[in-house]
């Protein structure tokens, strides 16, 4: 299920939804798995993934 949400940049004036082609890095641990994306605005967000 938490795959199949979607995240959105929320830096001031921008709602770029996040997917794929902006993933720069993920980092599987004991606490779920990191992913980091940068928008095209510049704004970087982390998500966390429990499995």
């Amino acid at each position: 299920m938490l795959e199949q949400l979607t995240c959105a940049c929320e830096a001031d004036g921008c709602d770029t939804a996040l997917g794929e082609e902006h993933l720069m890095l993920s980092m599987r641990t004991d606490g779920g798995t990191r992913r980091a994306y940068e928008c095209d605005c510049g704004a970087v967000t982390v998500t966390v993934v429990q499995e």
